[in-house]
């Protein structure tokens, strides 16, 4: 099987599995609009500062879910004449935007719960149990939904761990409502604001790293050019050296490769279009490599170069 046809095959798997990482996303946008309405109502007859700011939360999942939405429907568009790679980057600007979405929110959550310290109020602690124990199920369902998408999309990667923050936000507002019913320690509706707040920022941090990355063209995580290359010439004795080496990523699992290869001098007996054709196989199936321009020379060809 020829690089083309690796290429095409891809292709179609992608497309195939973007459909149904949209009617996932839609589920699971239905399901948290449903749960934030909910939490905003609760949290308004409760008088929690912590209902509220998960149905902030829950907010931006709906955000994040609208925003994967239009870059799934974006990145479906094929390649053309101007736009090469497709479109397929629009899911990484979504998950860089969702991230970058959440830190204000963050601000506005902890800027309510100092408020909340310096002037306390009632809480009905059974309202809050009652509403914040829905939102939980409603979260784990959502999860459930989207589980296994996660480790192939940043995007879909990106509102999976708005999902599971905002599960472990849920877990935390239950065990709170619990002890305000019984002992009206009102001061930990905020205290578990804060917690809820560290952990949004943990993830928006992670996503933006991971998506800043790959939008300034950086290698992938925990591969560089050093590695392929010393690859390269273990596995291909004609190689001599490797120059101009570049390896970037479209999207986590769109890895692309470029690189000068320079041949010993073995008397021009080298078959280079079956070389690069192997190299090309290699980088393939032992780095995911589906997109490889190889230029090939031999040592003498050095100084032209």
């Amino acid at each position: 099987m020829d690089k083309k046809t690796n290429k095409n095959k891809f292709s179609s798997h992608i497309f195939e599995f973007r459909s149904v990482e949209k009617r996932k996303l839609v589920l699971s946008l239905m399901i948290t609009l449903i749960v934030m309405f909910l939490e905003i109502f609760g949290g308004l007859i409760t008088f929690s500062i912590a209902l509220i700011s998960d149905a902030g939360h829950m907010f931006t999942h709906a955000f994040a879910l609208g925003i994967s939405l239009l870059a799934i429907f974006i990145a479906r568009k094929p390649p053309c004449h101007h736009k090469t790679f497709g479109l397929y980057r629009a899911e990484v600007l979504a998950a860089f935007i969702n991230g970058l979405f959440l830190l204000p929110i963050v601000g506005l959550i902890i800027y309510e719960a100092i408020m909340r310290f310096l002037f306390p109020q009632e809480i009905i602690g059974l309202y809050m149990f009652i509403i914040a124990f829905v939102g939980l199920g409603v979260n784990i369902t959502s999860i459930i939904i989207l589980y296994g998408s996660q480790n192939a999309n940043l995007n879909i990667k990106s509102v999976f761990y708005h999902m599971i923050a905002d599960a472990a936000s849920s877990i935390g507002i239950v065990v709170v409502a619990i002890i305000i019913t019984f002992t009206s320690w009102n001061f930990l509706d905020p205290l578990v604001s804060i917690g809820i707040s560290i952990v949004i920022l943990y993830w928006a941090w992670g996503i933006l790293k991971e998506s800043t990355r790959i939008l300034l063209e950086m290698a992938p995580k925990g591969l560089d050019i050093n590695i392929i290359e010393g690859d390269l010439k273990n596995n291909f004795k004609e190689v001599l050296n490797l120059q101009n080496t570049h390896l970037w990523t479209i999207t986590p699992n769109i890895r692309v490769f470029s690189t000068h290869v320079f041949l010993k001098n073995i008397e021009n007996k080298v078959d280079k279009e079956n070389l690069v054709f192997e190299i090309n196989k290699f980088l393939f199936k032992d780095y995911n490599i589906i997109e490889s321009t190889i230029q090939i020379a031999l040592k003498d060809e050095f100084k032209t170069c």
